[in-house]
């Protein structure tokens, strides 16, 4: 979009914090906007707009997000781009064994499979929902998973304090730090989705006030889906979505002034016909590019996905992907949340399609390589000793580069018709199939000190044999 439209969505977004407002479920993040200034009336707080303004500046632009391996620690903004896994399906899957309800077994070889990919540079949530742990002590182990099995950054979902500062103290055990270094040091990071339309409710409220208030990192994510919980149009969406993200920017902001925050986009469309939400669409591409452009302009960092309605690992799941994917690389996202493994519109997470995904981040990662143009890469000489019909298989030129020269994707078969083995060759889903249990195979735990994986195991055994947190189930 032009400057002047931006500017119009900018300023639609004020005028619905100043007139229309949101509500805030909880007391203590109401009373913050009321301290600052904000109009409260039962739940519902009107902001008014410079004050918004004052606080979202506040916000850095760039954060260093820390991994327990500090190779694998990672710079939030500017013009840095991080793949998240997959996060959050109730259902997980693969060919063998079709579709089943989330389990732990699933949960921690789809972090097996995150450590060892390296186009995952983060997790992002449960890779899918272990249901047969607790929700009670659920946190607790699948935390300690995410800080033992994989030495990438870390998520932990905002459902509750107790479950903030448990998931908060894994981690600090984990990195070494004392109580008194945890707040300068940002070690995990939340999504915090509001309950559109213009809703922050008191689980996600809480989580902002726990982590914000520690230097954590948080992602402020609306999920406004044109015509069901926002607008039906991509502008009315998008400028929905901005008004309840700089609400929440906002409240970062008033609990700590430069605690780390990312400006989350979700906005696509839905299937009008069913409901259902619907992904990889012109619409979500729009919103994915307008998100990016209304948080540079707040000079945030920008959040985006990867993400597909497809049922099954086909041509479907491939092109919304891509679609999604260049939405977000398009539209200048910092990190791409569900980046590897998302099926089924969010239902159900795929050992297929997280390798499947793993070639697409690649590709992506080969695309943003600037080229370099020089004697060497002119290959002038290589041109000359050639001439006109011969070829360049053998040149010392194309032999000094081709291990690298070009991106090798683990999935395509690049044999022609003509040479498939009697029989037919395998299918991109049978490949794959085939593929992930090998790169299981090849899996190796990170290495942990003794001592912090002592204190890890301790303070997770203690806190499960108190029972955990209390649930409502």
């Amino acid at each position: 979009m032009s400057d002047d439209q931006l500017e119009s969505i900018h300023k639609a977004s004020l005028s619905v914090l100043q007139d229309t407002g949101i509500d805030i479920l909880l007391p203590e993040a109401q009373q913050l906007f009321v301290n600052a200034g904000a109009k409260l009336d039962g739940d519902r707080v009107r902001f008014d707009p410079d004050m918004v303004m004052e606080y979202v500046a506040k916000a850095p632009s760039e954060f260093t997000l820390e991994a327990r391996n500090p190779a694998h620690s990672l710079r939030i903004g500017g013009n840095n781009v991080v793949f998240t896994s997959v996060a959050s399906p109730p259902n997980s899957g693969d060919i063998a064994e079709g579709r089943r309800t989330g389990n732990y077994e699933d949960f921690q070889n789809f972090l097996r499979l995150t450590q060892h990919l390296n186009a995952i540079q983060m997790n992002a949530g449960y890779p899918v929902e272990p249901a047969d742990l607790h929700a009670s002590v659920r946190h607790l182990h699948a935390i300690r998973d995410l800080a033992t099995l994989t030495d990438k950054a870390v998520h932990a979902y905002s459902l509750g304090a107790d479950r903030n500062r448990d998931a908060l103290e894994i981690m600090r055990l984990a990195h070494g730090l004392s109580e008194d270094e945890v707040d300068d040091h940002t070690i995990v990071f939340s999504v915090i989705n509001t309950s559109s339309p213009l809703r922050i409710d008191h689980p996600m409220c809480t989580g902002i006030i726990e982590f914000a208030s520690r230097n954590q990192g948080i992602v402020i994510t609306p999920f406004t889906l044109a015509g069901a919980m926002a607008p039906v149009t991509v502008v009315g969406a998008v400028t929905q979505q901005n008004a309840e993200a700089l609400a929440g920017i906002c409240l970062t902001q008033l609990v700590r002034a430069g605690s780390p925050v990312v400006y989350g986009g979700f906005t696509s469309n839905v299937d009008m016909k069913s409901g259902a939400p619907a992904f990889g669409t012109p619409e979500y591409m729009q919103s994915a590019m307008l998100g990016g452009q209304l948080a540079r302009r707040y000079r945030v960092p920008y959040r985006s996905s990867n993400v597909n309605a497809a049922n099954a690992v086909d041509a479907q799941a491939a092109y919304e992907s891509v679609f999604s994917l260049w939405g977000a690389i398009m539209g200048g996202a910092n990190i791409v949340l569900h980046g590897a493994g998302w099926l089924e519109g969010g239902l159900r997470a795929s050992f297929e399609k997280m390798v499947l995904d793993a070639d697409l981040i690649n590709m992506v990662g080969a695309f943003l390589q600037p080229l370099v143009v020089d004697d060497a890469t002119l290959a002038l000489e290589a041109i000359a000793d050639v001439g006109p019909g011969g070829h360049f298989f053998g040149t010392q030129h194309t032999q000094d580069r081709y291990r690298d020269a070009f991106f090798a994707p683990m999935v395509s078969d690049w044999r022609n018709f003509e040479s498939w083995e009697e029989g037919g060759s395998p299918t991109a889903d049978q490949k794959l199939a085939e593929l992930y249990p090998r790169l299981l195979e090849e899996y190796e735990q990170p290495t942990m000190d003794e001592a912090r994986r002592a204190e890890v195991d301790a303070f997770v055994d203690r806190r499960i044999a108190e029972g955990g947190v209390a649930t409502d189930f």
